[in-house]
């Protein structure tokens, strides 16, 4: 009486192994780009916060930057996004004069090297980047 052992062969467990990776791989690019997509959503709120605090600045000093001249910008509250735990984005004043100003988020660590580049906005609401369509940079 032949009995046959019960078991995996080699071919099948290396065939299961290679599903495996492949599933992996495919679940850590997407994980990935959902990691960058959350720190950017960190910096956009961020930049939006920042603009509010920049017009109320306005509203009390009757300008945007500390002097007359338009040439120094105010020290801002939030210097990175997150707010938080380690910076994703730098958050700068990139531009400052008397009436107009531009926030920019420059990606750091991690971050380095995302689809969108640095994120800018303006004291009238212009959103920007420094790479890629800004319509998927700040709509997603």
């Amino acid at each position: 009486m032949n009995r046959r052992q019960g078991g995996f062969t080699l071919i099948e467990l290396l065939v299961a192994v290679a599903i495996v990776g492949i599933l992996v791989s495919v679940a850590a690019v997407s994980y990935q780009d959902h990691i960058q997509r959350s720190a950017r959503a960190d910096a956009k709120a961020v930049l939006m916060e920042l603009a509010s605090w920049m017009e109320r600045y306005y509203t009390t000093n009757g300008r945007y930057s500390t002097d007359a001249a338009g040439t120094t910008p105010p020290a801002l509250p939030v210097t990175q996004a997150p707010k938080s735990g380690a910076a994703r984005y730098n958050i700068t004043v990139s531009a400052i004069g008397a009436q107009s100003y531009t926030l920019r988020a420059r990606p750091t660590g991690a971050q380095t090297g995302a689809d969108c580049g640095d994120l800018t906005l303006t004291h009238t609401g212009v959103q920007g980047v420094s790479s890629g369509n800004v319509a998927d940079c700040w709509q997603r």
